[in-house]
């Protein structure tokens, strides 16, 4: 049937866009809502309309890659190389990730060029340090916002940002951007959906899904055997992901990239990362390791962290912040997440499709 629809559409039109294709669906699930709508546990999820939408979307996005002469890949070798929107584009994706301090147009009233100099480069002494002041990086932080999004938007490459701003890519600086730029707490918000939905939505996949999708299934049994007898949060979460990504059969070496427990940021081979955020797991799986690190275009941007709940918040938090678009071998998932940290329950599930 789908095949049947994009073909029509794109006789219509070579290029169909996402709006096209959800009024489609729109009209179609209303006219066959018994076999077409999105329902979970006799819920209407979202709309109703979201997985057909996501299917006809897919099928043209393989009618347009088979027929497209040249890939359009991400360079890997210039400074300016990046998987990062345009500038002229980005003010879309800013209303798309909800964010609400995208382009800030003036400094603070309390600053200068100087003084966000000044601080930029009292930063990067701090970052050099074993031991600094949590609460005056914040501060610092939160008064170079200005600056910071004025470099990422001009289109700054990363090893520009990196050496620029490093504690962007700790959990204590990206948590005050992140915030700042969308009024959300990262973390915290992350939590508190855990809180609150982690254990139902794991519940789903583990059971309802799994006697659903041999996929699905097979995923649950990999993963009782690498988890053995471990509890707690942290591997509730790890088990979510990697369900997650098998329910939406989408790639799990897109999003982790597993190294040796003993490898250092200068050993890991990068250009077998993928450009967009990839978290390396130090370790034979998720459940084993202690220690991961964060990729961002190739580039190991934090080797120390210790835990995976702020890896995961690090590589969402990475998105918003440095304008990436999450790409198609991850979207569904991503987007999911998205929802989930939100906090709203209707639209997380809205995220979930029918298989």
């Amino acid at each position: 049937m789908i095949r049947i629809i994009v073909k029509e559409m794109m006789k219509a039109c070579a290029s169909p866009t996402r709006r096209a294709s959800t009024e489609i669906a729109k009209k179609l699930v209303a006219m066959y809502p018994k076999s077409l709508q999105d329902v979970i546990e006799g819920d209407v999820v979202g709309q109703g309309y979201h997985s057909l939408v996501k299917q006809i979307q897919a099928r043209i996005e393989n009618v347009k890659r088979s027929t497209s002469p040249v890939l359009q890949k991400r360079k890997l070798g210039g400074s300016d190389d990046t998987d990062e929107i345009t500038p002229e584009k980005r003010p879309s994706v800013q209303d798309t990730y909800g964010c609400i301090k995208w382009d800030m147009k003036f400094l603070p009233v309390t600053e200068t060029l100087e003084t966000q100099q000044e601080k930029k480069e009292r930063m990067k002494i701090l970052s050099e340090q074993t031991s600094f002041s949590h609460e005056e990086v914040k501060t610092l932080m939160n008064c170079t916002y200005y600056s910071q999004r004025k470099a990422i938007n001009s289109g700054a490459d990363m090893q520009t940002i990196i050496e620029e701003w490093p504690f962007l890519f700790q959990p204590i600086g990206m948590i005050v951007h992140f915030e700042e730029l969308t009024g959300v707490p990262l973390k915290e918000t992350f939590l508190t959906s855990l809180e609150k939905k982690g254990k139902r939505l794991l519940d789903f996949l583990k059971n309802t899904c799994a006697d659903k999708s041999k996929r699905v299934l097979e995923a649950v049994i990999k993963l009782r055997m690498q988890r053995g007898q471990l509890k707690g949060c942290s591997k509730d979460v790890k088990d979510m992901m990697l369900l997650l990504l098998s329910y939406f059969d989408e790639k799990e070496e897109t999003l982790f990239h597993y190294v040796d427990e003993t490898c250092l940021a200068k050993e890991v081979h990068v250009e077998s990362l993928p450009v967009t955020p990839c978290i390396i797991v130090c370790g034979s799986s998720c459940f084993a390791s202690r220690l991961f690190m964060l990729s961002i275009d190739q580039k190991v941007v934090n080797d120390q962290i210790t835990d995976f709940i702020s890896a995961i918040c690090l590589m969402l938090g990475s998105y918003y912040c440095l304008n990436i678009h999450y790409p198609l071998e991850l979207g569904s998932t991503l987007e999911f997440l998205q929802r989930f940290k939100g906090g709203d329950t209707a639209k997380t599930r809205e995220s979930l499709s029918r298989h």
